[in-house]
C-alpha cells in the first residue's frame, strides 16, 4: 500500500475518532459537572468507540513511522483538518466560513508540495 494511502486511512481514522468523541459529549447534558459525570461520559459507547479507532489509528501511524519518513508523514497527515473541517459543516452543521476554506485549500498546497518532494514511497 502506498504512503499516502496509508496516511490518509490514518487521518481518516483520526477525524473518526474526533467525531465520535463529539457526539458522546454532545449526548451528554453536562459531562464535566463532578466526578461521576465525567466517568460516565468516558464510558459512553461514542467515547469508547473513539478512544478504540484512536488506539487503531496509533497502531497504523507507528506502521507508517517505520517505513515512512516523518518530515514527508506528518505533513501529509494534516489532511485530517480538511476531512474534519467539511464534515463538520455537514454531520455538526458547522459553519464553513472563507476563512476556513482559504486554510484547508493552504493546507492542500502544502500536502502537495510535501508529497511531491520525494522522500516518500
Amino acid at each position: 500500500m502506498s504512503s499516502f494511502l496509508l496516511v490518509a486511512v490514518n487521518a481518516l481514522l483520526l477525524v473518526t475518532g474526533q467525531f465520535l468523541w463529539k457526539l458522546g459529549l454532545q449526548t451528554r447534558p453536562n459531562p464535566f459537572a463532578d466526578v461521576s459525570a465525567i466517568v460516565s461520559t468516558l464510558v459512553s459507547p461514542y467515547i469508547l468507540a473513539g478512544i478504540a479507532i484512536y488506539g487503531g489509528a496509533t497502531v497504523l501511524w507507528l506502521y507508517i513511522l517505520s517505513r515512512v519518513p516523518l518530515s514527508v508523514a506528518y505533513p501529509l497527515q494534516s489532511m485530517a483538518y480538511i476531512v474534519a473541517i467539511v464534515a463538520a459543516h455537514f454531520v455538526f452543521g458547522e459553519d464553513l466560513t472563507a476563512g476556513k476554506l482559504v486554510g484547508a485549500v493552504l493546507i492542500m498546497a502544502g500536502i502537495t508540495f510535501v508529497a511531491f518532494s520525494g522522500g516518500g514511497s
